[in-house]
């Protein structure tokens, strides 16, 4: 059995039969862990080594744990700061600031590596251009330059793991004010005035960046379709223009973005048409079992599904945390920073 191209949710802090079901179907491939579904290291080590029995081969784990705001798994695992407290001093100590994004990327991913997930989708590489709230911190810097060089670091901290990098949300989400997981947000610039937020991805994409995650943004200067189903976008820009080679998700499908193209099939056809490896379908789950049984994408294309496997974390799983010296260096770095920016 390969790797199918939906990413599916699960119910609690244990699988049910009917998550079970849904993941052993072949359309799934992926599973993407969410607040509800931890309680503690334990419980959730527990989840992720049944997730992964259920099948061969095993399902990819991810999860949203950028720091900030966003971090589904919370006591138990160290307190992340926002992208913006990381990125907030590159202009006056590139090198610190740098290596702060490095161990703050080496820290979400070994500690999530620990307890058996394969991904998180971060970096987060938006702009801050003051405009979008939920965008705001999850930011590192309206400079794009400035944003680049943290990412890249952010990174390279999370490949020190084993773990693959996702940058989120192509082509960026920082210059429209509406929120996508509600509504549609339309971007009225030229391709040519974006390229500053291009630019993140130009150098992340040069030194190897793993995977992407595609906004449900509509860019009417490019394309009717919001990114996260546009051909033009996945396989003309980011694949042909930018010569990206990796994972390209799209952001959730049952997100009010994406709602106003179509029922959820409808959806899954478009985006997977337009290049996308990766479909997460969560937090509805009637939704889920009608994927299940109406989309037909057909055989998996043998280049998508190298992809995929890609995403699995690979290397060692780091066990003892606490007897690490670059462990307890690294949380106690992050709680000044956390605390600065309270």
């Amino acid at each position: 059995m390969s790797l199918g191209p939906l990413m599916l949710d699960i119910a609690g802090t244990e699988l049910t039969a009917d998550d079970r079901e849904a993941l052993c179907h072949p359309l799934a491939g992926a599973v993407l862990l969410f607040a509800r579904n931890y309680r503690e290291p334990t419980q959730l080590a527990a989840l992720t080594a049944s997730i992964r029995a259920l099948r061969t081969p095993a399902l990819l784990i991810g999860v949203d744990h950028e720091g900030g705001r966003v971090q589904r798994f919370r006591e138990g695992f160290t307190r992340l700061p926002s992208a913006h407290a990381l990125g907030r001093g590159i202009l006056e100590d590139r090198r610190g600031t740098l290596a702060l994004a490095q161990t703050a990327g080496w820290l979400m991913a070994v500690e999530l590596r620990a307890a058996g997930v394969d991904f998180s989708f971060a970096p987060c590489v938006d702009l801050d251009y003051g405009l979008s709230q939920v965008i705001g911190d999850r930011a590192f810097h309206k400079d794009a330059d400035a944003v680049a060089a943290l990412a890249a670091a952010f990174a390279a901290g999370m490949r020190e793991t084993g773990m693959a990098a996702t940058a989120k949300h192509f082509p960026g989400h920082g210059a429209v004010v509406a929120d996508s997981h509600v509504t549609l947000p339309v971007d009225r610039r030229d391709l040519a005035d974006m390229e500053a937020d291009l630019r993140p991805y130009r150098l992340l994409i040069a030194n190897h960046l793993q995977a992407v995650m595609a906004a449900h943004v509509v860019y009417t200067q490019v394309d009717a379709l919001p990114a996260s189903l546009s051909h033009r976008w996945i396989t003309g820009i980011l694949r042909h223009e930018l010569s990206f080679h990796g994972c390209v998700f799209a952001d959730d499908l049952t997100m009010g973005g994406a709602a106003a193209f179509g029922d959820i099939v409808t959806r899954a056809r478009t985006s997977f048409a337009a290049g996308c490896d990766m479909l997460p379908i969560c937090n509805d789950r009637q939704a889920v079992c009608t994927v299940l049984d109406h989309f037909k994408p057909g055989n998996m294309n043998p280049a998508s599904q190298a992809r995929l496997m890609r995403m699995r974390a690979h290397g060692q799983a780091p066990e003892g945390l606490a007897g690490m010296p670059r462990w307890r260096e690294a949380v106690a770095a992050m709680a000044v920073l956390t605390e600065s920016a309270a």
